[in-house]
């Protein structure tokens, strides 16, 4: 079981930092090397579903510059939002 687990995280990794848009891949690719082995399988699985949405959604609402779906508005979109703007201040 733990083995499906890490080829799921690797696989999602891979995904996070292979987007389409350069902004996402820096930005979610940032997110998954630094909180990816501390989500819950259920955060991964969100995170999974989360990343099936249209790149520049993604982008907008993690930038706050969208209105975030209900479905998507979670506290895993929270802390991917949090995350980003802590590497904006810092980076």
């Amino acid at each position: 079981m733990a083995q499906t687990q890490d080829s799921t995280r690797k696989r999602l990794l891979f995904h996070c930092t292979h987007m389409g848009m350069k902004e996402n891949d820096v930005m979610f690719g940032a997110f998954a090397e630094t909180h990816l082995a501390d989500l819950s399988d259920g955060e991964v699985a969100e995170l999974e579903a989360l990343l099936k949405n249209n790149d520049m959604d993604l982008f907008k609402w993690v930038m706050g510059q969208a209105e975030i779906p209900p479905q998507w508005n979670t506290a895993l979109m929270k802390r991917l939002q949090d995350f980003n703007q802590s590497q904006n201040r810092h980076g």
